[in-house]
C-alpha cells in the first residue's frame, strides 16, 4: 500500500529538496500526495502539485488563490488558499506529513496534523521553540511519531539510536558561523541584509541564512534540542565548525562521543525522517576524508552572536519564554530585512521584548496552550515593534 504524504512549506528549499527525494523515489508511482502547501510562488506550487499528482494545492495567501486556480486547471488538483485552507489540509489524514513552514506560521498546521498522522517529520523548529510540550504531548496522545529534520537534530537522533538517553553526558551541535564568522567584531553592526543572506556552506532560503548569520538559528536549535530530547540545558553546547561537515555529536558518560558527518546537504535529514527506519539511498556527495584533510572547531562567542546568551536564559526560564522569543526574533529579523535597524540591534530588540514580557512572571505562570502561545507570539510582536520604533536609524 502506497504512503499518504504531505508537504507543508513545498515551495521553500526544505520542500524542494523534499520533492527531489519524493521524485527521485517514484513519484506518484510510489506515493498518494495528499497535499502540498507553498507561498507565493505559484507557478513552482502547481508545477510540484501536476508532477506529484496531489490532490489538493493550497497557498498560504488568499489574494493568490486565482493564479494558483488557474494554474491547476484541467490537472484534476483542487486549489485553496489561506490560513483555514493550510488548517483544513493538515485534517486531511497523511502517513508521512513534512512540517517546514517557515517560522510561527508552522505551529497551528502542524498540530492540526499531529491528530490525523503518523508520522511528523518537523523541519519546523519554531514549533518546539514555542510549544514543546504541548506538541510533544499531543503527539503522545494521537500516537503520532515525531522525526527531526533539522541537520543538527537528526543527527544527536541518529548517534542515540540504541543508546540509553540516561547515559547522554552531553550534546554538541554545531554551526558554520554563517556569512560573518570571520569578520571584526566592531564591523558587525554595519552588516547589510545582502551581506547577510549569502551562507558559505549551505543553500537556504533568505531568513534561515540570516538568522545563521546572526546564529539565532542556532540558539533555536539549542531550545529545541532541549524540548526534543529532554537533555539538561547545562548539557547541551553549540561550537563553530567552518567546514559543515560534523552536524551534532553526543558524548556518553564513558567518555565517548559520538559524531553524525556529512556534506552541507539537507537531503541527508530528510531522506532519514523519509524513509524511517530504514536507509534508502541518497543523491549526496560522499565524503572523501582524505581530500578533506582536516576538521576546525572554535568557541561559539556569545559576545559575537548574543542570541546564544539569550537562548540560555530561555532554557533556564521555561514556560512560554520561547515563544516570545521567537516571535520577536521573527519581528526583528523584519525589522533588519526592511533596513529599520542594524544588525547587532536584533539581539537588542529580542532582549529587550523578553524584559518587557517576562516581568511579574508573565511568561512563566501561564499554561503552555496553543491559545496563549498565539497570545504571546501576538504581544511580542507589538512589543517588538515598539522596540525598533526607538532604535531606527
Amino acid at each position: 500500500m502506497r504512503r499518504r504524504i504531505t508537504v507543508f512549506g513545498a515551495t521553500g528549499s526544505i520542500g524542494e529538496n523534499t520533492i527531489d527525494l519524493l521524485t527521485r523515489q517514484g513519484g506518484p508511482e510510489s506515493y498518494d500526495v495528499v497535499a502540498l502547501s507553498g507561498g507565493r510562488n505559484i507557478a513552482r506550487l502547481a508545477e510540484q502539485a501536476r508532477d506529484l499528482q496531489a490532490d489538493l494545492a493550497v497557498t498560504a495567501y488568499p489574494e493568490c488563490y486565482d493564479d494558483l486556480k488557474a494554474a491547476l486547471a484541467g490537472s484534476g488538483v483542487e486549489a485553496a488558499a489561506g490560513p483555514e485552507a493550510l488548517v483544513e489540509a493538515a485534517d486531511r489524514p497523511s502517513d508521512w506529513i513534512m512540517s517546514s513552514i517557515v517560522g510561527a506560521a508552522g505551529l497551528v498546521p502542524g498540530m492540526r496534523a499531529l491528530k490525523h498522522g503518523t508520522t511528523l517529520a518537523l523541519a519546523n523548529k519554531e514549533s518546539l521553540v514555542t510549544a514543546g510540550p504541548l506538541l510533544l504531548a499531543t503527539a503522545e496522545q494521537h500516537k503520532t511519531r515525531i522525526l527531526p529534520v533539522d541537520s543538527e537534530h537528526s543527527a544527536v537522533f541518529q548517534a542515540l539510536v540504541g543508546e540509553d538517553i540516561d547515559a547522554v553526558e552531553r550534546v554538541v551541535i554545531t554551526a558554520s558561523g554563517g556569512a560573518f564568522r570571520d569578520w571584526p567584531i566592531e564591523d558587525l553592526e554595519k552588516a547589510t541584509p545582502e551581506q547577510a543572506s549569502s551562507h558559505p556552506n549551505w543553500a537556504m532560503g533568505q531568513r534561515i541564512t540570516v538568522d545563521s548569520a546572526s546564529m539565532f538559528n542556532k540558539a533555536l536549535e539549542l531550545i529545541e534540542t532541549k524540548e526534543y530530547f529532554g537533555i539538561a540545558p547545562e548539557k547541551i553546547d553549540a561550537v563553530v565548525h567552518p567546514e559543515s561537515m560534523i552536524h551534532a555529536l553526543v558524548g556518553f558518560r564513558d567518555g565517548a562521543l559520538m559524531a553524525h558527518l556529512g556534506a552541507p546537504d539537507m537531503r541527508h535529514a530528510i531522506g532519514y525522517a523519509l524513509n524511517w527506519p530504514d536507509r534508502a539511498d541518497l543523491p549526496v556527495a560522499r565524503l572523501d576524508l582524505v581530500e578533506l584533510g582536516q576538521l576546525n572547531f572554535r568557541a561559539a562567542c556569545e559576545t559575537r552572536w548574543p542570541a546564544l546568551r539569550l537562548a540560555r536564559e530561555v532554557m533556564a526560564a521555561g514556560g512560554l519564554t520561547g515563544a516570545a522569543f521567537n516571535a520577536s526574533k521573527e519581528a526583528a529579523l523584519d525589522a533588519f530585512l526592511g533596513r529599520q535597524i542594524k544588525f547587532t540591534q536584533m539581539s537588542q530588540v529580542v532582549e529587550a521584548v523578553l524584559e518587557a514580557l517576562s516581568r511579574d512572571g508573565g511568561l512563566t505562570n501561564t499554561e503552555i496552550s496553543l491559545e496563549n502561545v498565539l497570545h504571546v507570539d501576538h504581544l511580542a510582536r507589538e512589543e517588538a515593534a515598539r522596540v525598533v520604533a526607538t532604535l531606527e536609524h
